[in-house]
């Protein structure tokens, strides 16, 4: 019966939070403040019901599967429109070519940290390894059924089972089509243009409406995070998430810090304030794809980069940009599998475990848990045993916090990075003008806002 009646109060103290966060927005209160405000009062909520408030994550998922609803057309709106934006085809390939150029030597610097990191604390001194019955290696899919996945064959049926990858290259092959056909008569392309831009503006409209839930579905994620891990079931792999914490860390100060500050050239605490959000919602969801709304509106709205640099950019750096799963986390895995094995490494280990790691980044599911194929790939291509990765599964919710923040943020640097080379981002704007809010403003035209600001970077 207390059981039950603790069960009851979980959910009472529940309501109260949320209605609190009602108020709050009521008052004005900024989103920042009121989705740090969610994340502490989840984390005490589940800390002192435990168990007893486990079920209050129902709301933390249902913000989760609003946010899933959205992505797909959300995606094939924005890249479409961003590709029919750029009359010059060769300005296309241009910034696609930094683009992807950019990610890739993201993740391979975070690789490279997160494998100093791991030699310097390592994490696996003392451990040892005891199989798990429960564990299943994942199948790594050979290059060429990697190739044929990549390819899309019906793009309705790849929406519907969440595969990005194809459904961007649709998206693109549909861009160029009709950037192709309206260069010869625009006439005709016309009124699909037409109907793209309005669905996308619905599209914003839509996201605006879930944003404006997020505070809501972080207390409830923090509140299921708090009460299903106890500081007992973190100790023994303390190191582990120390060692991924302080990897994250550094590739945000170093790699981040040095592309905003000295290419950029902003000023990154201006721009670490900035886009606070997508960070918060990034480690709460655990998905970049559940942050790709928060971070178009965070790079238009508050970094001043034009929409259809921000529109290309983002969501193709929720598929490919995972400095923090595809880079440094399976870097450490290989560190902490080799010492807890007692397996010798050497300078050739290391180059396969950055190259691999660089490589099966590319393609990585920004959904929760995805790290794992990335790291049975760095793991095979080393030679180390893929059972040693059972011992870390334990904490990976932990550890996609910080990894999925460190992804969603490499995309909003590098679309910031890609906008100020092409004279996309108002430099002007971004010191001058106030941050915006993300969940209660207007909607303005997806390619007019921003374009004719962008050319005072």
């Amino acid at each position: 019966m207390g059981l039950n009646l603790l069960y009851l109060v979980s959910w009472a103290a529940a309501i109260v939070v949320i209605a609190a966060l009602i108020f709050a927005a009521k008052k004005k209160v900024g989103f920042g403040t009121r989705v740090l405000a969610a994340m502490l009062l989840g984390v005490v909520v589940g800390a002192v019901f435990k168990d007893q408030a486990a079920d209050v994550g129902i709301v933390g998922n249902i913000y989760v599967s609003l946010i899933k609803m959205i992505v797909m057309p959300l995606v094939i709106a924005t890249i479409i429109s961003s590709i029919t934006s750029v009359t010059d085809p060769g300005m296309l390939k241009k910034v696609g070519t930094k683009t992807i150029g950019l990610f890739l030597l993201t993740t391979g610097i975070a690789a490279v940290i997160g494998l100093i990191v791991a030699l310097v604390l390592d994490p696996g001194a003392g451990i040892s390894y005891a199989k798990d019955a429960s564990f299943k290696a994942r199948e790594i899919p050979t290059f060429m059924k990697v190739l044929m996945d990549l390819v899309p064959s019906n793009p309705v049926n790849e929406m519907s089972t969440g595969k990005v990858v194809p459904v961007i290259i649709f998206a693109m092959f549909v861009g160029v089509a009709i950037t192709i056909e309206g260069s010869r008569k625009p006439e005709r392309v016309k009124p699909v243009k037409d109907l793209i831009d309005s669905f996308t503006q619905i599209m914003f409209r839509v996201t605006k409406l879930i944003i404006r839930l997020t505070p809501y579905g972080v207390f409830g994620l923090m509140t299921t995070m708090a009460a299903k891990y106890g500081l007992s079931s973190l100790l023994p792999l303390g190191k582990v998430i120390i060692a991924v914490y302080i990897a994250c860390l550094l590739h945000f100060v170093l790699t981040f810090g040095t592309l905003v500050t000295f290419v950029a050239r902003v000023n990154p605490f201006r721009f670490l304030k900035k886009i606070y959000p997508v960070i918060a919602v990034a480690f709460t969801t655990r998905s970049s794809y559940a942050t790709l709304p928060v971070n178009l509106e965070v790079i238009t709205k508050r970094l001043k980069v034009s929409d259809r640099i921000a529109s290309f950019v983002a969501p193709l750096g929720a598929t490919i940009n995972m400095n923090g799963c595809g880079g440094l986390y399976p870097a450490i895995v290989a560190i902490f599998v080799a010492k807890v094995f007692g397996i010798e490494l050497t300078m050739m280990h290391y180059i396969l475990i950055v190259g691999s790691a660089v490589v099966a980044s590319v393609g990585v599911a920004g959904v929760p848990g995805p790290a794992s194929i990335s790291t049975t790939v760095v793991l095979t291509s080393a030679g180390l045993p893929i059972e040693g990765m059972a011992l870390v599964l334990g904490i990976d919710a932990i550890l996609d916090m910080a990894r999925t923040a460190i992804n969603a943020t490499g995309t909003t640097v590098s679309s910031l990075v890609v906008a100020a080379s092409e004279k996309e981002f108002d430099r002007e704007a971004f010191y001058n003008d106030a941050d915006d809010e993300l969940d209660t403003y207007e909607s303005k035209p997806l390619f007019g806002g921003n374009k004719a600001a962008a050319s005072k970077a």
